[in-house]
């Protein structure tokens, strides 16, 4: 079992710590992020900000009024035959504003939550768009996952960060209304309560610094635990966990690298209460100390109880405050760090481009498509996947692509859909470099069905209609596909017909067997009206009587198009006008069936060893 590395941000002095500094550059994060929660909800967001500034200025008239109302008191027991008018005014604005306080207090965390899962949820959807135009090879990568993976985990959470930063403003403009009035006092209790908050401060910022550091650095860790725990506890895979045993495999692995997590993870939490107990005292210590003078000067007769009770009352809430808002920004901070994560996803640039300024694809092409001299490596490798191909396709042509497991047939058809960019050479649709035609019209054009296709877990409509999601509401294009595609007699048994949801991970889903869901998958390719057609080993999960029916109908979709199918079954390959050869991802031999059989080569041979299989 591996045993996962030792993390040098795990250390006190590790490098991968995050400096104060780095925790103020940050915080430039939040205007980005402000501007997001603008565009998304500008009514909310104005009323959130509206309802905060008016409930800062509570605090101080609640206090001033229960001075007065203290003080009335005292007063009216020295005068009783004083009328009470007054005291009953200052109760009765007193109820008022605890009134309005509570008022504010919901429709703030009403706005809050809305607005945060407004955020949450346009986040999600921008990343789901920009996640769309990054390059295949780019998913491939195991650092890019790592950085989608961290941006993923900011789409939702954002509404902490929205309600601390209000919440920081609110608490400033309060704290500001608090201050004059002791400043107006004696100045230097401010300066306490500086003293009295700082130390707390600096330790909540180095724990929370370590904290950041060790979440980062066992990001690809933590994607292994997800993993884990989906193998061990997933619907696709509890058979063959139950058949080659491997609950126990799965939770050693699991149990070891989560209590490496714990371990790192529990030695910043001791140290960080540890550490918050002692800070924290110092601080309550210089509060006392402030409350104590406050209370000489009472004693003294140099200020009256309503205005001791104001004032410690000021220098409470003050310091309440002021602590809350310092660690309030180490929390800001350190959700503006993560916050980065996201931002930093979204500058990720592919090198395929949209060109929305570019060619249409010629409906119908003419000439067809040619490859010329195209090779294909992916980045940071020197393996070439594919290398040196020059062939073209022709327009009504069926073309088969042969060879043994890596030989590059299904990277060919990337290259082709314009997934991966070619490392050399180019390939042309009529003479124009496929770099130089609108991305998504080229697309629009390229029907693919790949072996691992997806088992989408919704409707049979939905799973048909993905290959040409504008018409999800054409229900006789779908029928007519799933009947093209001989789907529509699985369709047929099934209770609630193309309504019928798929896998079992919702309530009334049915599974299919893999005959069937490549049936479905199949009718995908009949929806779309493409000028080139790519079934990569699409009749493998079929019985050969079902293969044979499929590409009979195929044969008919297909007329007048330019059509590549990767099979490993000969009598698919055979129907093909050419066939290409390919080995390590070179061109071997190319022609037709009949001509390969006569070269007596690589295609010759494979194809008397499959049909030995038969006698």
């Amino acid at each position: 079992m591996r045993k996962p590395p030792v993390k040098e941000s795990l250390k006190p002095n590790s490098s991968g710590s995050q400096s104060l500094k780095k925790r103020f550059s940050a915080l430039q994060n939040l205007p980005r992020f402000f501007r997001l929660v603008w565009k998304t909800n500008k009514t909310l967001t104005i009323g959130n900000i509206l309802f905060r500034l008016i409930k800062s200025g509570l605090p101080l008239l609640m206090l001033y009024v229960g001075k007065e109302l203290i003080d009335e008191v005292i007063r009216l027991m020295d005068h009783r035959t004083d009328s009470h008018q007054y005291l009953w005014t200052l109760v009765g604005t007193e109820l008022g504003l605890t009134i309005l306080s509570d008022l504010l207090n919901r429709c703030i965390n009403l706005f809050d939550s809305l607005l945060g899962d407004l955020v949450a949820n346009k986040t999600s959807v921008d990343l789901v768009h920009h996640a769309a135009k990054l390059d295949l090879y780019q998913f491939e990568n195991p650092i890019f996952y790592d950085k989608l993976e961290r941006a993923r985990r900011q789409t939702s959470g954002r509404t902490v960060l929205l309600s601390q930063t209000l919440a920081q403003m609110q608490d400033i403009v309060t704290l500001l209304s608090l201050g004059a009035g002791l400043v107006i006092f004696n100045p230097w209790l401010i300066l306490i309560l500086i003293i009295a908050v700082i130390p707390s401060f600096l330790g909540e910022t180095h724990f929370n610094e370590r904290t950041y550091s060790l979440t980062r650095s066992w990001t690809p860790e933590r994607r292994e635990l997800d993993y884990l725990r989906y193998l061990g506890s997933s619907s696709e895979t509890a058979k063959e966990v139950k058949v080659f045993g491997l609950e126990n495999y799965l939770a050693d692995r699991f149990k070891s690298l989560s209590d490496e997590y714990y371990l790192a993870n529990r030695r910043i939490s001791i140290s960080r209460a540890s550490w918050g107990y002692f800070l924290s005292a110092i601080g309550t210590i210089a509060y006392y100390g402030a409350y104590v003078f406050v209370l000489v000067q009472t004693l003294s007769g140099l200020i009256t109880v309503g205005t001791m009770t104001f004032l410690s009352g000021s220098f409470q809430r003050m310091h309440g405050m002021l602590q809350g808002i310092m660690s309030r920004f180490s929390g800001i901070a350190e959700n503006a760090l993560y916050l980065q994560d996201l931002f930093d996803f979204f500058e990720i640039r592919p090198t395929i481009l949209a060109n929305e300024n570019g060619k249409l694809i010629p409906n119908p092409v003419r000439k067809g498509i040619t490859f010329e001299n195209v090779g294909f490596k992916y980045p940071d490798t020197e393996f070439w996947a594919l290398r040196n191909l020059s062939f073209s396709i022709k327009p009504g042509e069926k073309l088969a692509l042969v060879g043994e497991n890596g030989a590059g047939k299904t990277t060919l058809v990337k290259l082709l859909a314009c997934l991966y960019k070619p490392t050399e050479g180019r390939i042309l649709i009529d003479g124009v470099d496929l770099l130089d035609y609108q991305l998504a019209d080229l697309r629009a054009n390229i029907g693919i069905i790949f072996q691992d296709y997806i088992r989408y877990e919704m409707t049979v409509s939905d799973n048909i209609a993905v290959g040409d999601i504008e018409q999800q509401n054409d229900s006789k294009a779908i029928e007519n596909a799933a009947n093209m595609s001989m789907a529509f007699e699985v369709v047929d048994h099934l209770p609630n017909k193309f309504q019928q949801v798929l896998g079992k991970r919702f309530k009334d889903g049915t599974e299919l067997s893999g005959g069937q869901w490549q049936k479905i998958a199949l009718a995908r390719a009949y929806m779309r009206d493409a000028q080139l057609i790519v079934l990569d080993e699409p009749t493998s999960a079929l019985d050969a009587r079902a293969e044979h029916e499929v590409f009979k109908r195929f044969t008919s979709l297909i007329e007048g198009k330019m059509a590549v199918l990767i099979s490993h079954r000969f009598s698919t390959v055979r129907m093909a006008d050419r066939i290409l050869f390919l080995e390590n991802g070179r061109l071997i031999e190319y022609g037709s069936h009949e001509q390969l059989l006569i070269q007596d080569g690589k295609y010759a041979e494979l194809f008397q060893l499959q049909a030995q299989g038969y006698l």
